[in-house]
């Protein structure tokens, strides 16, 4: 079976994309705008992490992991 490296061998995106357009903002129900990204704009195999969140520990390499911090704003963004 071949190697499958998210965003280096596969077609599932690029982390960096997704790193510059969270970073730094509020993952919000409503719409985007300078402080805030859309929920429904995220790709559909997605999960929003908390602090203290149980998280499956299944390996998907297309979901993309949205790590916040305790008010809401984005800290860190991966695959798995």
């Amino acid at each position: 079976m071949p190697l499958v490296v998210p965003g280096i061998n596969s077609d599932m995106g690029d982390k960096s994309e997704w790193v510059n357009k969270l970073m730094g903002k509020k993952i919000s129900d409503t719409g985007s705008d300078e402080v805030s990204f859309a929920k429904k704009d995220l790709p559909e195999s997605h999960r929003v992490i908390k602090p203290g969140d149980m998280q499956t520990m299944d390996y998907r390499p297309e979901r993309l992991n949205v790590h916040v911090d305790e008010d809401g704003t984005v800290r860190n963004v991966t695959y798995g």
